[in-house]
Protein backbone atom coordinates (compact mmCIF):
# COMPACT_ATOMS: atom_id res chain seq x y z
CA UNK A 1 0.00 0.00 0.00
CA UNK A 2 2.72 2.41 0.53
CA UNK A 3 4.47 1.94 -2.31
CA UNK A 4 1.20 2.10 -4.54
CA UNK A 5 0.45 5.70 -2.38
CA UNK A 6 4.15 6.80 -3.32
CA UNK A 7 4.13 6.08 -7.01
CA UNK A 8 0.60 7.78 -7.48
CA UNK A 9 1.10 10.90 -5.15
CA UNK A 10 4.32 11.22 -6.95
CA UNK A 11 3.25 11.33 -10.19
CA UNK A 12 0.45 13.71 -9.43
CA UNK A 13 2.34 16.01 -7.02
CA UNK A 14 4.75 17.37 -9.83
CA UNK A 15 2.54 19.27 -12.24
CA UNK A 16 1.40 20.94 -9.79
CA UNK A 17 5.01 22.28 -9.23
CA UNK A 18 6.30 22.21 -12.81
CA UNK A 19 5.90 26.05 -13.25
CA UNK A 20 7.91 26.85 -9.75
CA UNK A 21 10.87 24.43 -10.71
CA UNK A 22 11.07 25.99 -14.20
CA UNK A 23 11.30 29.54 -12.48
CA UNK A 24 14.35 28.26 -9.69
CA UNK A 25 16.00 26.06 -12.30
CA UNK A 26 15.95 28.03 -15.52
CA UNK A 27 14.55 25.56 -17.17
CA UNK A 28 13.76 25.26 -20.88
CA UNK A 29 10.26 24.23 -22.15
CA UNK A 30 11.94 20.39 -23.03
CA UNK A 31 13.20 20.18 -20.01
CA UNK A 32 9.78 20.90 -18.61
CA UNK A 33 8.39 18.18 -20.48
CA UNK A 34 11.28 15.19 -19.99
CA UNK A 35 10.54 16.38 -15.74
CA UNK A 36 6.91 14.34 -16.50
CA UNK A 37 7.63 11.93 -19.59
CA UNK A 38 10.95 11.35 -19.05
CA UNK A 39 9.06 9.22 -15.73
CA UNK A 40 6.40 8.10 -17.64
CA UNK A 41 8.63 6.87 -20.64
CA UNK A 42 11.12 5.00 -18.05
CA UNK A 43 7.95 3.33 -16.46
CA UNK A 44 6.61 2.64 -19.41
CA UNK A 45 9.73 0.91 -20.83
CA UNK A 46 10.49 -1.22 -17.43
CA UNK A 47 6.80 -2.21 -15.98
CA UNK A 48 6.73 -5.68 -18.38
CA UNK A 49 10.57 -6.28 -17.74
CA UNK A 50 9.83 -5.26 -13.87
CA UNK A 51 6.86 -7.84 -13.42
CA UNK A 52 8.87 -10.60 -14.96
CA UNK A 53 11.79 -9.90 -12.58
CA UNK A 54 9.82 -10.45 -9.81
CA UNK A 55 8.18 -13.91 -10.95
CA UNK A 56 11.91 -15.09 -11.59
CA UNK A 57 13.74 -13.48 -8.55
CA UNK A 58 11.32 -13.67 -6.27
CA UNK A 59 9.03 -10.58 -5.76
CA UNK A 60 9.34 -8.93 -2.19
CA UNK A 61 12.97 -8.55 -3.04
CA UNK A 62 12.48 -6.71 -6.58
CA UNK A 63 9.84 -4.54 -4.49
CA UNK A 64 12.37 -3.89 -1.75
CA UNK A 65 14.99 -2.65 -4.65
CA UNK A 66 12.20 -0.83 -6.55
CA UNK A 67 10.63 1.11 -3.16
CA UNK A 68 14.41 1.62 -1.77
CA UNK A 69 15.40 3.23 -5.32
CA UNK A 70 12.73 5.31 -6.04
CA UNK A 71 13.42 6.67 -2.43
CA UNK A 72 16.95 7.69 -3.62
CA UNK A 73 15.76 8.64 -6.71
CA UNK A 74 13.50 10.59 -4.67
CA UNK A 75 16.20 12.15 -2.91
CA UNK A 76 18.30 12.92 -6.11
CA UNK A 77 15.71 15.04 -7.44
CA UNK A 78 14.75 17.36 -4.09
CA UNK A 79 18.68 18.36 -4.16
CA UNK A 80 18.37 18.55 -8.15
CA UNK A 81 20.82 21.47 -8.87
CA UNK A 82 19.83 22.09 -12.45
CA UNK A 83 17.62 20.77 -14.87
CA UNK A 84 19.72 17.94 -16.58
CA UNK A 85 19.93 16.65 -13.25
CA UNK A 86 16.23 16.92 -12.34
CA UNK A 87 15.24 14.56 -15.08
CA UNK A 88 18.28 12.27 -14.90
CA UNK A 89 16.51 11.75 -11.09
CA UNK A 90 13.30 11.34 -12.99
CA UNK A 91 14.06 8.96 -15.37
CA UNK A 92 15.73 6.67 -12.56
CA UNK A 93 12.69 6.94 -10.69
CA UNK A 94 10.47 5.94 -13.09
CA UNK A 95 12.44 3.14 -13.97
CA UNK A 96 12.21 2.20 -9.49
CA UNK A 97 8.90 2.29 -9.91
CA UNK A 98 8.67 -0.14 -12.88
CA UNK A 99 10.56 -2.73 -10.01
CA UNK A 100 8.63 -1.55 -7.45
CA UNK A 101 4.73 -1.04 -8.98
CA UNK A 102 4.22 -4.55 -10.63
CA UNK A 103 4.81 -6.31 -7.37
CA UNK A 104 1.96 -4.45 -5.16
CA UNK A 105 -0.57 -6.46 -6.84
CA UNK A 106 0.92 -9.89 -7.37
CA UNK A 107 2.06 -9.98 -3.83
CA UNK A 108 -1.79 -8.99 -3.07
CA UNK A 109 -2.88 -12.02 -5.09
CA UNK A 110 0.13 -14.53 -3.56
CA UNK A 111 -0.70 -13.45 -0.17
CA UNK A 112 -4.16 -13.54 0.51
CA UNK A 113 -6.84 -16.30 0.40
CA UNK A 114 -9.61 -15.95 -1.94
CA UNK A 115 -12.14 -14.93 0.31
CA UNK A 116 -10.10 -12.55 1.78
CA UNK A 117 -9.08 -10.73 -1.27
CA UNK A 118 -12.30 -8.49 -1.83
CA UNK A 119 -11.48 -6.56 1.19
CA UNK A 120 -7.99 -6.32 0.89
CA UNK A 121 -8.43 -4.85 -2.97
CA UNK A 122 -11.39 -2.30 -1.36
CA UNK A 123 -8.13 -0.92 1.08
CA UNK A 124 -6.20 -0.57 -2.23
CA UNK A 125 -8.87 1.14 -3.84
CA UNK A 126 -9.35 3.45 -0.72
CA UNK A 127 -5.55 4.26 -0.66
CA UNK A 128 -5.12 5.10 -4.80
CA UNK A 129 -8.63 6.96 -4.03
CA UNK A 130 -6.52 8.96 -1.52
CA UNK A 131 -4.20 9.19 -3.33
CA UNK A 132 -5.72 10.54 -6.76
CA UNK A 133 -7.29 13.32 -4.26
CA UNK A 134 -4.89 13.95 -2.11
CA UNK A 135 -1.74 14.63 -4.30
CA UNK A 136 -1.99 17.82 -6.44
CA UNK A 137 -3.26 19.43 -3.19
CA UNK A 138 0.00 17.87 -0.95
CA UNK A 139 2.35 19.33 -4.20
CA UNK A 140 0.65 22.91 -4.05
CA UNK A 141 0.74 23.07 -0.45
CA UNK A 142 4.27 21.81 -0.44
CA UNK A 143 5.18 24.07 -3.17
CA UNK A 144 3.03 26.92 -1.33
CA UNK A 145 4.54 26.83 2.03
CA UNK A 146 8.16 26.59 0.68
CA UNK A 147 9.94 24.79 3.60
CA UNK A 148 12.74 25.88 5.19
CA UNK A 149 13.23 28.46 1.74
CA UNK A 150 13.33 24.62 0.16
CA UNK A 151 10.09 26.28 -2.50
CA UNK A 152 8.99 22.85 -4.50
CA UNK A 153 11.83 20.73 -3.63
CA UNK A 154 9.92 19.07 -0.45
CA UNK A 155 7.12 17.48 -3.02
CA UNK A 156 10.15 14.41 -3.77
CA UNK A 157 12.00 15.12 0.02
CA UNK A 158 8.67 13.47 1.50
CA UNK A 159 9.29 10.35 -0.36
CA UNK A 160 12.00 9.53 2.07
CA UNK A 161 10.38 8.94 5.54
CA UNK A 162 8.00 7.07 3.35
CA UNK A 163 9.94 5.12 1.20
CA UNK A 164 12.52 4.11 4.56
CA UNK A 165 9.18 3.29 6.71
CA UNK A 166 8.34 0.99 3.39
CA UNK A 167 11.51 -0.81 3.22
CA UNK A 168 11.56 -1.43 7.02
CA UNK A 169 7.85 -2.75 7.28
CA UNK A 170 8.34 -4.92 4.01
CA UNK A 171 11.62 -6.26 4.85
CA UNK A 172 9.85 -7.41 8.13
CA UNK A 173 6.22 -8.54 6.55
CA UNK A 174 6.06 -9.69 3.25
CA UNK A 175 6.54 -13.19 2.41
CA UNK A 176 8.58 -13.65 -0.61
CA UNK A 177 7.25 -15.97 -3.30
CA UNK A 178 8.14 -16.52 -6.78
CA UNK A 179 6.15 -17.97 -10.03
CA UNK A 180 6.24 -21.41 -10.06
CA UNK A 181 7.38 -21.21 -13.65
CA UNK A 182 8.81 -18.44 -14.48
CA UNK A 183 9.66 -17.44 -18.17
CA UNK A 184 12.83 -16.06 -19.55
CA UNK A 185 13.85 -12.52 -19.95
CA UNK A 186 13.25 -11.05 -23.52
CA UNK A 187 15.89 -8.46 -23.22
CA UNK A 188 16.19 -7.95 -26.45
CA UNK A 189 12.47 -6.85 -27.14
CA UNK A 190 13.34 -4.36 -24.06
CA UNK A 191 15.78 -2.76 -26.06
CA UNK A 192 13.98 -2.76 -29.21
CA UNK A 193 10.00 -1.73 -27.76
CA UNK A 194 12.49 0.64 -25.46
CA UNK A 195 14.40 2.53 -28.73
CA UNK A 196 11.15 2.99 -30.70
CA UNK A 197 9.68 4.66 -27.80
CA UNK A 198 12.50 7.25 -27.39
CA UNK A 199 12.78 7.59 -31.33
CA UNK A 200 9.53 9.14 -31.61
CA UNK A 201 9.25 10.76 -28.27
CA UNK A 202 13.00 12.42 -27.93
CA UNK A 203 12.47 14.70 -31.08
CA UNK A 204 9.16 15.23 -30.47
CA UNK A 205 10.41 17.15 -27.35
CA UNK A 206 13.54 18.69 -28.56
CA UNK A 207 12.31 19.19 -31.99
CA UNK A 208 11.01 22.72 -31.34
CA UNK A 209 14.14 24.01 -29.69
CA UNK A 210 16.59 22.22 -32.04
CA UNK A 211 14.16 24.56 -34.57
CA UNK A 212 13.28 20.90 -36.23
CA UNK A 213 16.18 19.70 -37.51
CA UNK A 214 16.37 16.42 -40.27
CA UNK A 215 17.61 13.83 -37.68
CA UNK A 216 14.21 14.48 -35.66
CA UNK A 217 12.48 13.09 -38.76
CA UNK A 218 14.36 10.57 -39.89
CA UNK A 219 14.39 9.31 -36.35
CA UNK A 220 10.86 9.41 -36.29
CA UNK A 221 10.30 7.93 -39.70
CA UNK A 222 12.44 4.65 -39.02
CA UNK A 223 10.08 4.08 -36.17
CA UNK A 224 7.94 2.02 -38.02
CA UNK A 225 11.09 -0.29 -38.77
CA UNK A 226 12.11 -0.53 -35.58
CA UNK A 227 8.31 -1.92 -34.47
CA UNK A 228 8.49 -4.09 -37.41
CA UNK A 229 11.65 -5.43 -36.27
CA UNK A 230 10.42 -6.11 -32.57
CA UNK A 231 7.38 -7.79 -33.92
CA UNK A 232 9.67 -10.18 -36.05
CA UNK A 233 11.59 -10.79 -33.12
CA UNK A 234 8.81 -11.13 -30.77
CA UNK A 235 7.83 -14.05 -33.54
CA UNK A 236 10.65 -15.77 -32.92
CA UNK A 237 11.15 -15.69 -29.43
CA UNK A 238 7.82 -17.17 -29.07
CA UNK A 239 8.68 -20.29 -31.42
CA UNK A 240 12.03 -20.77 -29.44
CA UNK A 241 11.05 -20.43 -26.04
CA UNK A 242 7.77 -19.63 -25.62
CA UNK A 243 8.75 -16.47 -23.56
CA UNK A 244 8.69 -13.13 -25.76
CA UNK A 245 8.26 -9.72 -23.99
CA UNK A 246 4.64 -9.11 -25.66
CA UNK A 247 2.21 -11.61 -26.41
CA UNK A 248 1.30 -11.13 -29.99
CA UNK A 249 -1.30 -13.58 -30.48
CA UNK A 250 -3.32 -11.11 -27.56
CA UNK A 251 -4.09 -8.82 -30.50
CA UNK A 252 -5.87 -11.40 -32.49
CA UNK A 253 -8.53 -11.02 -29.86
CA UNK A 254 -10.68 -7.77 -31.34
CA UNK A 255 -11.54 -6.05 -27.87
CA UNK A 256 -8.28 -6.31 -26.30
CA UNK A 257 -7.02 -4.69 -29.53
CA UNK A 258 -8.86 -1.95 -29.56
CA UNK A 259 -8.57 -1.66 -25.69
CA UNK A 260 -4.92 -1.33 -26.09
CA UNK A 261 -5.73 1.56 -29.41
CA UNK A 262 -7.96 3.17 -26.45
CA UNK A 263 -5.22 3.24 -23.67
CA UNK A 264 -2.92 4.43 -26.05
CA UNK A 265 -4.54 7.60 -27.45
CA UNK A 266 -6.41 8.45 -24.24
CA UNK A 267 -2.88 8.52 -22.42
CA UNK A 268 -2.14 10.89 -25.45
CA UNK A 269 -4.91 13.18 -24.34
CA UNK A 270 -4.77 13.25 -20.88
CA UNK A 271 -0.93 13.60 -21.25
CA UNK A 272 -1.32 16.65 -22.81
CA UNK A 273 -4.27 18.31 -20.69
CA UNK A 274 -3.36 17.85 -17.30
CA UNK A 275 0.11 19.45 -18.21
CA UNK A 276 -1.12 22.27 -20.61
CA UNK A 277 -4.01 23.02 -18.09
CA UNK A 278 -1.34 23.48 -14.94
CA UNK A 279 0.77 25.51 -17.06
CA UNK A 280 -2.30 27.55 -18.14
CA UNK A 281 -3.70 28.51 -15.25
CA UNK A 282 -0.04 29.09 -13.30
CA UNK A 283 2.03 30.51 -16.05
CA UNK A 284 -0.88 31.85 -18.20
CA UNK A 285 -3.34 33.67 -15.60
CA UNK A 286 -0.67 34.01 -13.26
CA UNK A 287 -2.56 31.79 -10.44
CA UNK A 288 -0.30 30.00 -7.28
CA UNK A 289 0.24 26.89 -7.17
CA UNK A 290 -2.36 26.54 -3.76
CA UNK A 291 -5.00 28.41 -6.22
CA UNK A 292 -4.61 26.03 -9.42
CA UNK A 293 -4.30 22.69 -6.53
CA UNK A 294 -7.77 24.15 -5.32
CA UNK A 295 -9.24 24.18 -8.44
CA UNK A 296 -8.62 21.29 -9.38
CA UNK A 297 -10.94 19.40 -6.65
CA UNK A 298 -14.02 19.31 -8.12
CA UNK A 299 -12.33 17.70 -11.03
CA UNK A 300 -11.13 14.72 -8.68
CA UNK A 301 -14.55 14.46 -6.82
CA UNK A 302 -16.41 14.12 -10.32
CA UNK A 303 -14.13 11.40 -11.07
CA UNK A 304 -14.69 9.47 -7.93
CA UNK A 305 -18.14 9.22 -8.26
CA UNK A 306 -18.78 8.98 -11.91
CA UNK A 307 -15.96 6.02 -11.35
CA UNK A 308 -17.88 4.20 -8.66
CA UNK A 309 -21.24 4.21 -10.60
CA UNK A 310 -19.74 3.36 -13.73
CA UNK A 311 -18.57 -0.26 -12.58
CA UNK A 312 -21.93 -0.53 -10.25
CA UNK A 313 -24.62 0.62 -12.14
CA UNK A 314 -23.96 1.48 -15.35
CA UNK A 315 -22.05 -0.39 -17.03
CA UNK A 316 -23.33 -3.83 -16.31
CA UNK A 317 -26.63 -2.70 -17.84
CA UNK A 318 -25.16 -0.37 -20.34
CA UNK A 319 -22.18 -1.89 -21.79
CA UNK A 320 -19.72 -0.05 -23.79
CA UNK A 321 -22.12 2.96 -24.45
CA UNK A 322 -20.98 4.12 -20.99
CA UNK A 323 -17.15 4.41 -22.08
CA UNK A 324 -18.53 6.05 -25.51
CA UNK A 325 -20.75 8.57 -22.97
CA UNK A 326 -17.74 9.27 -20.99
CA UNK A 327 -15.84 10.32 -24.59
CA UNK A 328 -18.35 12.49 -25.74
CA UNK A 329 -18.75 14.04 -22.46
CA UNK A 330 -15.13 14.90 -22.09
CA UNK A 331 -15.39 15.97 -25.46
CA UNK A 332 -18.16 18.44 -24.83
CA UNK A 333 -16.46 19.78 -21.23
CA UNK A 334 -13.31 20.63 -23.47
CA UNK A 335 -15.54 22.82 -26.01
CA UNK A 336 -17.24 24.83 -22.95
CA UNK A 337 -14.04 25.08 -21.37
CA UNK A 338 -12.81 26.75 -24.73
CA UNK A 339 -15.60 29.20 -25.09
CA UNK A 340 -15.28 29.95 -21.16
CA UNK A 341 -11.71 30.68 -21.80
CA UNK A 342 -12.47 32.90 -24.98
CA UNK A 343 -15.29 34.67 -23.20
CA UNK A 344 -13.93 35.66 -19.39
CA UNK A 345 -9.82 35.96 -21.23
CA UNK A 346 -7.30 36.99 -18.46
CA UNK A 347 -10.55 37.43 -15.33
CA UNK A 348 -11.76 33.76 -15.62
CA UNK A 349 -11.87 32.37 -12.02
CA UNK A 350 -12.23 29.27 -10.31
CA UNK A 351 -15.67 28.76 -9.94
CA UNK A 352 -16.48 29.56 -13.18
CA UNK A 353 -13.93 26.62 -14.73
CA UNK A 354 -15.75 24.31 -11.80
CA UNK A 355 -18.64 23.41 -14.50
CA UNK A 356 -16.13 22.10 -17.30
CA UNK A 357 -14.00 20.47 -14.57
CA UNK A 358 -16.89 18.66 -13.22
CA UNK A 359 -18.06 17.49 -16.73
CA UNK A 360 -14.55 16.26 -17.35
CA UNK A 361 -13.99 14.43 -14.27
CA UNK A 362 -17.68 12.62 -14.74
CA UNK A 363 -16.87 11.73 -18.25
CA UNK A 364 -13.34 10.39 -17.31
CA UNK A 365 -15.04 8.57 -14.50
CA UNK A 366 -17.29 6.62 -17.28
CA UNK A 367 -14.31 5.77 -18.90
CA UNK A 368 -10.96 4.77 -16.93
CA UNK A 369 -12.93 2.80 -14.22
CA UNK A 370 -13.95 0.04 -16.96
CA UNK A 371 -12.09 0.25 -19.44
CA UNK A 372 -9.32 -2.26 -18.17
CA UNK A 373 -11.84 -5.34 -17.13
CA UNK A 374 -13.92 -4.95 -20.51
CA UNK A 375 -10.70 -5.15 -22.04
CA UNK A 376 -9.62 -8.16 -20.20
CA UNK A 377 -12.92 -9.76 -20.94
CA UNK A 378 -12.10 -11.64 -24.15
CA UNK A 379 -8.60 -12.32 -23.37
CA UNK A 380 -7.58 -16.31 -22.27
CA UNK A 381 -6.98 -16.82 -18.49
CA UNK A 382 -3.60 -18.07 -19.30
CA UNK A 383 -2.49 -14.93 -20.98
CA UNK A 384 -3.76 -12.38 -18.08
CA UNK A 385 -0.66 -11.44 -16.75
CA UNK A 386 0.48 -10.82 -20.07
CA UNK A 387 -2.49 -8.78 -20.96
CA UNK A 388 -2.62 -6.49 -17.69
CA UNK A 389 1.34 -5.53 -17.86
CA UNK A 390 0.46 -4.64 -21.28
CA UNK A 391 -2.32 -2.41 -20.74
CA UNK A 392 -0.18 -0.34 -17.81
CA UNK A 393 2.34 -0.02 -20.05
CA UNK A 394 0.63 1.01 -23.54
CA UNK A 395 -1.07 3.80 -21.32
CA UNK A 396 2.05 4.84 -20.04
CA UNK A 397 3.68 5.33 -23.58
CA UNK A 398 0.53 7.05 -24.77
CA UNK A 399 1.16 9.60 -21.96
CA UNK A 400 4.84 10.11 -22.59
CA UNK A 401 3.73 10.45 -26.22
CA UNK A 402 1.17 13.37 -25.12
CA UNK A 403 3.99 14.98 -23.25
CA UNK A 404 5.98 15.32 -25.88
CA UNK A 405 3.34 16.62 -27.93
CA UNK A 406 3.14 19.35 -25.90
CA UNK A 407 6.00 20.97 -27.72
CA UNK A 408 4.28 20.80 -30.98
CA UNK A 409 0.19 21.47 -29.96
CA UNK A 410 1.22 24.04 -26.69
CA UNK A 411 4.73 25.77 -26.82
CA UNK A 412 4.32 25.83 -30.87
CA UNK A 413 2.30 28.44 -30.30
CA UNK A 414 4.31 30.68 -27.97
CA UNK A 415 6.93 32.56 -29.53
CA UNK A 416 8.86 33.88 -26.46
CA UNK A 417 8.96 31.18 -23.62
CA UNK A 418 9.90 34.19 -21.01
CA UNK A 419 6.76 35.92 -22.15
CA UNK A 420 3.83 34.65 -19.59
CA UNK A 421 0.44 35.81 -19.79
CA UNK A 422 -2.16 35.58 -22.42
CA UNK A 423 0.23 33.77 -25.21
CA UNK A 424 -0.27 30.83 -22.73
CA UNK A 425 -3.86 30.79 -22.59
CA UNK A 426 -4.02 30.87 -25.92
CA UNK A 427 -2.13 28.46 -26.25
CA UNK A 428 -4.22 26.58 -24.10
CA UNK A 429 -7.01 26.82 -26.30
CA UNK A 430 -5.26 25.58 -28.99
CA UNK A 431 -4.12 22.36 -27.42
CA UNK A 432 -7.93 21.51 -26.48
CA UNK A 433 -8.91 21.25 -29.40
CA UNK A 434 -6.26 18.61 -30.68
CA UNK A 435 -7.42 16.49 -27.01
CA UNK A 436 -10.90 16.87 -28.31
CA UNK A 437 -9.82 15.42 -31.98
CA UNK A 438 -8.20 12.67 -29.40
CA UNK A 439 -11.49 12.07 -28.08
CA UNK A 440 -13.26 12.11 -31.09
CA UNK A 441 -11.00 9.18 -32.17
CA UNK A 442 -11.44 7.25 -29.21
CA UNK A 443 -15.21 7.63 -29.26
CA UNK A 444 -14.96 5.79 -32.62
CA UNK A 445 -12.42 3.19 -31.36
CA UNK A 446 -14.53 2.32 -28.78
CA UNK A 447 -16.97 0.50 -31.66
CA UNK A 448 -14.35 -2.59 -31.40
CA UNK A 449 -14.95 -3.12 -27.74
CA UNK A 450 -17.70 -6.00 -26.44
CA UNK A 451 -21.17 -4.46 -26.06
CA UNK A 452 -21.82 -5.95 -22.97
CA UNK A 453 -19.23 -6.49 -20.22
CA UNK A 454 -18.59 -9.75 -20.44
CA UNK A 455 -16.97 -11.70 -17.08
CA UNK A 456 -13.38 -12.16 -17.43
CA UNK A 457 -11.67 -15.45 -18.31
CA UNK A 458 -8.76 -14.72 -16.67
CA UNK A 459 -10.10 -15.04 -13.03
CA UNK A 460 -8.07 -13.94 -10.18
CA UNK A 461 -5.03 -12.57 -12.71
CA UNK A 462 -7.05 -10.43 -14.17
CA UNK A 463 -8.76 -9.32 -11.40
CA UNK A 464 -5.41 -8.28 -9.90
CA UNK A 465 -4.45 -6.85 -12.94
CA UNK A 466 -7.60 -4.58 -13.38
CA UNK A 467 -7.86 -3.38 -9.67
CA UNK A 468 -5.95 -0.17 -11.47
CA UNK A 469 -6.41 1.58 -14.76
CA UNK A 470 -3.81 4.28 -15.19
CA UNK A 471 -5.12 7.40 -16.62
CA UNK A 472 -2.59 10.15 -17.13
CA UNK A 473 -0.47 12.66 -14.95
CA UNK A 474 -3.29 14.09 -12.38
CA UNK A 475 -4.83 10.95 -11.70
CA UNK A 476 -2.88 8.12 -12.65
CA UNK A 477 -4.80 5.42 -10.95
CA UNK A 478 -8.07 4.97 -10.34
CA UNK A 479 -10.36 2.02 -8.22
CA UNK A 480 -12.57 -0.05 -10.52
CA UNK A 481 -14.39 -1.72 -7.72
Amino acid sequence: MTAAFMDLVDVTIVNIAIPAMRSDLGASTSAIQWITAGYALAFAAGLITGGRLGDIYGRKRLFLIGIAGFTAASLLCGIAANPGMLVASRLLQGSMAALMVPQVLAIIHVTFPEHERGKVFGMFGAIVGLGAVSGPMLGALLTEWNLFGLEWRPIFLINLPVGIAGVILGRKFIVESKAPKALRLDLVGVVLATLAMVMLIYPLTQGRENDWPLWGFLCMGAVPLVAAAFIGYEKYKTARDGSPLVELSLFKVKSFAAGIAVQVTFGIATGIFFLVWTLMMQMGLGWSALRSGLTGIPFSLAVSVSAGMSVQKLVPRFGRKVLQAGALIMAGALVLYIWESQHYGMEITSWQMAAPLILLGLGMGLIVAPLTDMVLSEVPREHAGSASGLINTTQQMGNALGLGLTSVVYFGLIDNDLVLGAPHVEAFRHAMWWVIAVLVVIFGVMFALPRRQITPGAGHEAEAGAAVAPVGPALEKTPVG
